[in-house]
C-alpha cells in the first residue's frame, strides 16, 4: 500500500461513522432528478457519442478512477475530451515546458492542454463531457451536488479537512463550479468543499444547481 493510499484510508474514518450528507432523502432526490435528466439528454448523449468516434475513433466514454464516500475508489465518467494516447501527450508536453509543469503541480490543469481534440474543446467549455456523471449519480458513486470529485494525489493537499470530504459522496456539480472553477486557488477549492459539507441543506443544493445552469450557460470559469 502507497503512502497516499493509507492516508485515504486512514483519514476517512471519521466519514465512515457519518450517514453521506443528506442521508437517503438526498440519495432519493439524485435518483429521481438524475433519471429524468438522462432521459431529457438521450439524444445530445447519442449525438455527442458519434461526433467523439467519428473524429478521433476510439472510446467514448473515460472512466478516471477518483475518491468517493468513506474513501472509497470509483470511475468517475466522462466523455473523451482527449486523444487515445493523452498519458503520452501530457509526458511530452510537460517535459517540453517547465511553465506547464509548473502550472500542472500546483492545480493538475492546464489551460493550453496539448491532449483535447476539437470536439473535447467544445464539450469542455460548454461542460457538456461531464453529461456521463449521471449514471455515477444512478450508480450511488456520485451526488448531483458535492464536493469536487478528487483523485488519490490529491488527499495530502485537504489534510485535516478530508473527513468533510469522504463524509458524502462527491458531486456532479458543487460550489467550486459556481464560484471561479478553474479561476480559483486549491485552497479556496478545499475551503468551498469543507463550506458545502458543514453546511448542506436541500435548499442550498437548488441553488447551486440553478448557479450551475447559469455559470455553464455564461461558461464562466471553464476550461
Amino acid at each position: 500500500m502507497s503512502a497516499t493510499e493509507a492516508y485515504v484510508d486512514s483519514s476517512s474514518a471519521l466519514g465512515a461513522r457519518r450517514n453521506p450528507t443528506g442521508g437517503s432523502a438526498k440519495r432519493a432526490f439524485d435518483v429521481v432528478v438524475a433519471s429524468l435528466l438522462i432521459l431529457f439528454f438521450a439524444p445530445i448523449l447519442l449525438i455527442i457519442a458519434a461526433a467523439i468516434w467519428i473524429r478521433d475513433p476510439g472510446p467514448i466514454f473515460f472512466g478516471h478512477t477518483r475518491i468517493g464516500y468513506d474513501g472509497r475508489r470509483f470511475k468517475c465518467l466522462k466523455f473523451r475530451s482527449m486523444v487515445v494516447n493523452s498519458a503520452e501527450a501530457l509526458e511530452r508536453h510537460l517535459a517540453s515546458s517547465p511553465a506547464a509543469r509548473t502550472e500542472w503541480e500546483l492545480t493538475r490543469k492546464l489551460k493550453d492542454d496539448p491532449r483535447i481534440t476539437g470536439i473535447g474543446r467544445i464539450l469542455r467549455v460548454s461542460s457538456l463531457d461531464e453529461l456521463p456523471q449521471l449514471f455515477n449519480v444512478l450508480r450511488g458513486e456520485m451526488s448531483l451536488v458535492g464536493p469536487r470529485p478528487i483523485v488519490a494525489e490529491e488527499v495530502e493537499r485537504y489534510e485535516d479537512r478530508f473527513s468533510y470530504y469522504v463524509a458524502g459522496r462527491p458531486g456532479v456539480t458543487g460550489l467550486w463550479q459556481v464560484s471561479g472553477r478553474s479561476d480559483t486557488s486549491y485552497a479556496q477549492r478545499v475551503e468551498l468543499d469543507t463550506r458545502y459539507v458543514q453546511g448542506w441543506g436541500f435548499g442550498s443544493d437548488i441553488k447551486i444547481l440553478a448557479r450551475t445552469a447559469l455559470v455553464v450557460l455564461k461558461r464562466e470559469g471553464s476550461c
